[in-house]
C-alpha cells in the first residue's frame, strides 16, 4: 500500500488588550491594526482553528524532499476556499454588471449597487483598506413591469385566434427566437418615462397618507 507524508496544519489565535486613544471606533481601530508591538500576546487555545492539510508528499517522512503532490480543494482551509470562490463570484458579477449595463435591462439602482460590490471585491483581493465613513448606496428601487416571454407567447395565441390578418400562421409558425429578438428591439425602443413619472407620483401620494394621519394624529 502507498505511503504518503502529510502536512496538517490549525491556527491559534494570538490576541492583546490594548487601549488607544482616537476621535473615532474607525480611527481606534486602525491604531491598533498598525501596532507591532505583541509584547503580553495571550494565546486562545479554546478557539483554535479546523485542521486542514497544507501539503502532500509519495513516501514515508518525504516533506519537503519530494515532489509535492496538489492538495484537493475540499482539505484546504474553509478560508482560502470561500476566497477562490469569491474571486469566481466576483467574476461572474463584473460579467453580469457590464452585460446589464450594455443592455440596460436591469432596475434602476441594481447596477449602481452591483459597481459598488465589485469596487469592494476588488480592494478585498488588493488588500485595500474599506473606507471608514459608510458608503452610501442607492435606495432601493422596484421593479415595475416585467416583459415576459411566456405572456407574450399567450398573447400571440390570443392573436392568432381572433385577427383576421394573421390567417394562414399559426402558433408553431413562431419560434423562441421570434419572441427572444422581439422582445429585445420592443424593450430596447420602449420609452416610459412619462408613465413612471406619473407612477412615481402616485408612490408619492400614497407614502404621503400615512405621514399625514400621524402629523394630524399627534
Amino acid at each position: 500500500m502507498p505511503a504518503f507524508t502529510v502536512e496538517t496544519t490549525y491556527r491559534l489565535p494570538a490576541y492583546r488588550h490594548r487601549t488607544y486613544h482616537a476621535e473615532t471606533p474607525a480611527e481606534a481601530c486602525r491604531l491598533a491594526i498598525e501596532d507591532d508591538d505583541w509584547e503580553g500576546e495571550k494565546l486562545d487555545y479554546e478557539c483554535a482553528g479546523e485542521t486542514y492539510v497544507t501539503g502532500i508528499w509519495s513516501g514515508t517522512d518525504a516533506a519537503y524532499s519530494a515532489p509535492a503532490i496538489a492538495v484537493p480543494s475540499h482539505f484546504e482551509e474553509t478560508i482560502h476556499r470561500k476566497a477562490a470562490h469569491f474571486e469566481l463570484l466576483l467574476g461572474l458579477l463584473k460579467m453580469m454588471v457590464a452585460d446589464a449595463v450594455a443592455r440596460r435591462a436591469s432596475p434602476e439602482g441594481w447596477v449602481e449597487r452591483a459597481s459598488w460590490a465589485v469596487g469592494c471585491g476588488e480592494a478585498i483581493l488588493a488588500g485595500a483598506r474599506d473606507p471608514d465613513a459608510p458608503v452610501v448606496l442607492p435606495k432601493p428601487s422596484h421593479v415595475l413591469a416585467w416583459l415576459s416571454e411566456e405572456r407574450v407567447h399567450d398573447q400571440i395565441t390570443a392573436i392568432l385566434e381572433t385577427d383576421p390578418v394573421f390567417a394562414g400562421v399559426s402558433v408553431g409558425d413562431v419560434t423562441d427566437d421570434d419572441v427572444h429578438t422581439a422582445c429585445l428591439a420592443v424593450a430596447s425602443a420602449a420609452d416610459l418615462f412619462h408613465e413612471k413619472r406619473f407612477i412615481e407620483f402616485k408612490a408619492a401620494l400614497a407614502a404621503l397618507e400615512p405621514a399625514v394621519s400621524r402629523v394630524r394624529n399627534r
